[in-house]
């Protein structure tokens, strides 16, 4: 590779990164004016599931099941600070019961079984989805107002069908997905950062 073709190269590099860190920035701003009440109402909703002894439960497909993980791991671990474990979990971690669900009953009730088995009423439901779509995230939410578990979903591109079927619907106002989940983190970190203060001082 010549010089001036490294270059170009290099040149290629710097718009998609600044492209896509602008995109970002954008997004980021949008949401901060236009979601701020959607935000502060699920961590208002996670902190008041926790306080009465409830537990909070996440799932979702791909990089939003990574995202439902590692939230997970923030409230029963720690996020900002030193406070109690916090009883939150992740329904996409067993591999177990994700197969035998898969196998037994089909893909679309791996996340939905596990609701009836775990929820009880005065539970908290979160749901990540960049499309809304998602049969088995779909399933999940209609067990769980079955159940009388709240529901809150994190979504994008609309929204999709999920919007209708929860209490509250977060979404982020881009078709992209990978914007979406970006964003989806974040807020997450947020709602985190708010029941890490608010759990420390009770």
């Amino acid at each position: 590779m010549g010089a001036h073709e490294g270059h170009a190269v290099l040149s290629a590099s710097d718009a998609v990164i600044h492209e896509h860190l602008s995109a970002l920035s954008a997004l980021s701003q949008n949401v901060s004016d236009s979601m701020s009440d959607e935000i502060q109402a699920l961590a208002d909703r996670v902190l008041e599931t926790i306080l009465a002894g409830g537990k909070v439960m996440f799932c979702g497909n791909g990089g939003s099941a990574a995202d439902a993980q590692h939230l997970a791991a923030e409230y029963v671990v720690r996020f900002s600070r030193e406070r109690r474990a916090l009883a939150v979990l992740a329904l996409t971690t067993d591999t177990s019961v994700l197969t035998a669900g898969g196998n037994d009953y089909g893909y679309d009730t791996i996340f939905s079984r596990q609701v009836e088995a775990l929820g009880r009423a005065g539970d908290l439901l979160i749901l990540h989805s960049t499309s809304g779509e998602s049969e088995n995230l779909i399933a999940a939410a209609q067990s769980a107002g079955r159940l009388e578990i709240y529901t809150a979903a994190l979504l994008a591109k609309g929204g999709g069908r999920l919007r209708e079927l929860v209490h509250l619907a977060l979404v982020v106002p881009t078709e992209s997905t990978a914007r979406a989940q970006e964003l989806h983190l974040a807020i997450g970190h947020i709602v985190c950062e708010l029941v890490d203060a608010a759990v420390a001082g009770e």
